[in-house]
């Protein structure tokens, strides 16, 4: 593509006059979903792989990203999931209920668990799936899933996930003084960094300086080239400690890519914490994890053994349960003489 002669097909897509959907929340972090599974919203995301589709949301539709998730329709902990139609033809063997491009604040995203439990309530919602047994074509792998009969519990299975490096260590120090950290990388569907909580209270009134050091943590994982396989970006970082109720495994803070903290547990984060523990040997397969987030909302996980990577790298199999309801149906309007019709950026 040149600037003589731009290439049509990523040319930027207008926005629409108005959008439907269906706003849910799991474990208090929302979704808001966007139902095209016949394709006639979003005709130009209607075919592809879900790589080939998130590619082209993100080059042709960051204008409508931003205006569904950003202020003054949104704010920054609103995840948005395109749910478009799926990759194979319904009714065969590797058939989807959907295709799902998640997106956030930032950018497009590979996975999200919270999301996926946000879609299948929305999908039902709509009449498009009964409860038992679905699956969502997603950029980082097909997800299966289970809508229960309750119509609002979800367990998902997850991609593979593993981690990729232990106890790396980290300088969050300033000037002269080191302060070195250590923790974690691993993949659950997003690459994250995992460390211990460091005596930090993992509560709700303590939000404001647990962002300040996660996106402390954050930065300097950039600036010291820690990344994740193949030289990716580590956009999650997850601070692990002990759980507030003595029945439940643990309790996270998880800073996400838009410099929001995850109202949920983390689908992918639990995930990733799952391989870890796998790892470590110290959580063995089919035994429940119950993952606290910071404002009490649970998660329960457990995996079993997964394929290995072509280096013979070890990955679990993750399955998350987590609750999901539907807060809201809307039809967003974006007002052409609106100044603010494409969000507050």
């Amino acid at each position: 593509m040149t600037a003589e002669a731009p290439d049509a097909a990523l040319e930027a897509a207008p926005l629409p006059r108005t959008l439907p959907v269906v706003d849910t929340h799991t474990g208090g972090e929302p979704t808001r979903v966007i139902l095209d599974t016949d394709g006639k919203l979003l005709p130009a995301l209607a075919s592809g792989s879900a790589v080939e589709r998130r590619a082209t949301f993100a080059a042709r539709f960051d204008a409508l990203r931003r205006a569904v998730v950003e202020e003054p329709r949104g704010h920054e902990a609103v995840v948005g999931a395109a749910v478009l139609p799926p990759v194979a033809p319904l009714g065969g063997e590797e058939a989807s209920v959907a295709c799902v491009v998640f997106f956030n604040n930032r950018s497009v995203l590979n996975m999200c668990g919270h999301g996926t439990a946000g879609v299948a309530v929305a999908l039902a919602h709509a009449g498009l799936i009964e409860p038992g047994k679905h699956r969502l074509d997603t950029p980082a792998g097909p997800v299966p899933f289970t809508l229960h009969v309750d119509g609002r519990t979800v367990t998902l299975t997850n991609v593979p996930s593993y981690r990729s490096a232990k106890d790396m260590e980290v300088d969050i120090g300033r000037g002269s003084q080191s302060h070195v950290i250590k923790g974690d990388v691993a993949w659950g569907g997003n690459w994250f960094f995992l460390t211990g909580a460091d005596g930090r209270d993992l509560s709700l009134k303590k939000v404001g300086a647990l962002l300040h050091a996660t996106k402390r943590i954050q930065a300097c994982l950039n600036e010291q080239g820690v990344t994740g396989a193949d030289g990716a970006e580590i956009d999650h970082v997850e601070l692990c400690g002990p759980p507030a109720d003595p029945r439940n495994s643990g309790r996270n803070f998880v800073l996400c890519p838009g410099g929001a903290y995850d109202r949920s547990p983390c689908g992918t984060g639990t995930s990733a914490k799952l391989a870890c523990l796998a790892a470590d040997g110290t959580l063995a397969p089919g035994e429940v994890w119950r993952q606290e987030s910071v404002i009490g909302s649970l998660f329960e996980g457990r995996y079993e053994p997964g394929p290995p990577l072509p280096d013979g790298t070890p990955t679990i199999v993750p399955t998350i349960t987590a609750t999901a309801f539907v807060t809201g149906e809307n039809r967003l309007i974006f007002d052409p003489d609106d100044p603010f019709r494409g969000g507050i950026v």
